[in-house]
């Protein structure tokens, strides 16, 4: 019981850090959700539903759609580009998989706004690939890259694939080979091979890689401030600029609150969804 106790004492910490950094701001957010604005502009706590009515106000229903929609393309895009390319180091790396997977992780070490504004010289107007395309005589002018839809996606997937290939590859790794030959055997193509078998059997990593990407991609602003324009505002712009420029904090907390339960609803889903894969396997 003494060594029982003495060890429970370092849970202490880490249960303090959470609930001063995460439970009592995130309650904070909760309060304030619910307050208003004074003739100050400062937030004022109350207990009022404004906040979440005007959160599905027509204005903004686009944006919380579009946020939606970019991030399910951005993990339908990252399945796409993923899959193919955990299943060859897996299967075909060798003793070689380790550094290949390395090499897709290392340029991830670099901080994100960076990573981005990496590709705003690529897509801008006077950027390397409009440059290049010009240079060749493809066309006459620039072509308009930046502050669209394909410039926010495709940063949104360059940002997040890799949290799509690490779950696929541990996936396929950890799969079986023999049920692949099994497949073979009973004189399977190789296509039906793949979705009869390979696919179900890394069904878990598939899942996983969705939620890592769609998760931060709904609340991501990064893409959508440096390479997207006004057409192309997500929910996370929203937030930000409800706090810093409209400083209408109730309002951010509101957009905040509905954001995260919309997103805990599909943590719950994923979970409920492993939880059942795994009883099905045992």
């Amino acid at each position: 019981m003494n060594a029982s106790r003495f060890w429970n004492w370092f849970v202490y910490p880490g249960a303090l850090w959470i609930a001063l950094l995460f439970a009592v701001p995130l309650f904070l957010v909760l309060a304030l959700s619910f307050g208003h604005v004074d003739d100050l502009g400062r937030g004022v706590y109350g207990f009022q539903l404004t906040n979440y009515a005007d959160v599905f106000n027509a204005t903004y229903v686009p944006v919380l759609l579009r946020s939606v929609g970019y991030a399910l393309i951005t993990v339908i895009l990252c399945l796409g580009i993923g899959y193919p390319a955990a299943y060859f180091i897996a299967r075909f790396g060798g003793k070689y998989r380790y550094a290949l997977v390395a090499a897709l992780v290392i340029p991830f070490f670099v901080n994100y706004l960076v990573r981005t504004y990496a590709w705003v010289a690529l897509l801008a107007d006077e950027g390397l690939i409009n440059n290049a395309i010009v240079d060749l005589g493809l066309t006459q002018a620039p072509i308009q890259m930046i502050n669209t839809p394909f410039a926010v996606i495709g940063g949104l997937v360059y940002g997040y694939i890799i949290f799509m290939i690490l779950p696929l590859y541990v996936s396929i790794e950890r799969m079986d080979p023999s049920i692949v030959e099994a497949g073979k055997d009973l004189y399977g193509s190789p296509f039906q091979t793949f979705i009869h078998v390979t696919l179900p059997a890394t069904q878990p990593g598939i899942l996983a890689g969705s939620v890592l990407v769609f998760l931060p991609t709904v609340g991501d602003f990064v893409s959508a401030q440096l390479l997207g324009g006004p057409d192309t505002y997500m929910v996370g712009n929203l937030i930000q600029d409800q706090f810093f420029a409209a400083s209408d904090w109730p309002f951010g907390s509101a957009l905040t609150v509905v954001m995260m339960l919309f997103l805990a609803v599909w943590m719950v889903l994923y979970l409920r969804r492993a939880t059942r894969g795994e009883a099905e396997v045992l």
